[in-house]
């Protein structure tokens, strides 16, 4: 068989691989195996086909890797849903305990309880501004500004 036939089917089969694994990895080897590929479609010898699969493979390595991985690791940039409210401020619509009560948060009207479940006391009467620390489900956990 050809050289460098055998080499794409390395690549195929380390390409499968990275697909199952998700490991980042195995696909930056199938690129050094299709790297090896291409010099071996060169009419060179397996002592450089060899050498350009093992540098390939190690530059992949080496400098792709680890930046792939700290991209995928970064949180999203633009926060959306639920997950977008917290830290916005809101009005209280009806007054808010640790039990219940209802918020206004820009142009939507939420179910809110208190943040702070260990004071029974706290109650955020109507007009004040509060602050979204968290949302449960459907309900903000407010917190009364200062």
């Amino acid at each position: 068989m050809v050289a460098w036939i055998v080499w794409l089917i390395v690549a195929a089969v380390l390409g499968v691989a990275e697909l199952v694994t998700m490991t980042f990895a195995l696909g930056l080897i199938a690129i050094g195996a299709c790297v090896a590929a291409a010099v071996a479609a060169l009419s060179l010898g397996l002592p450089f086909q060899a050498l350009a699969f093992v540098v390939a493979s190690a530059a992949g390595l080496g400098g792709v890797l680890p930046v792939a991985r700290r991209h995928v690791k970064q949180p999203p940039l633009l926060k959306t849903g639920p997950a977008a409210l917290i830290g916005r401020s809101a009005r209280v619509l009806e007054e808010v305990t640790v039990h219940g009560g209802r918020v206004r948060i820009g142009g939507e009207e939420w179910s809110a309880r208190s943040y702070d479940d260990t004071d029974e006391t706290l109650v955020i009467p109507v007009g004040r501004t509060v602050d979204v620390m968290q949302i449960e489900g459907a309900t903000a956990l407010v917190y009364p500004r200062e």
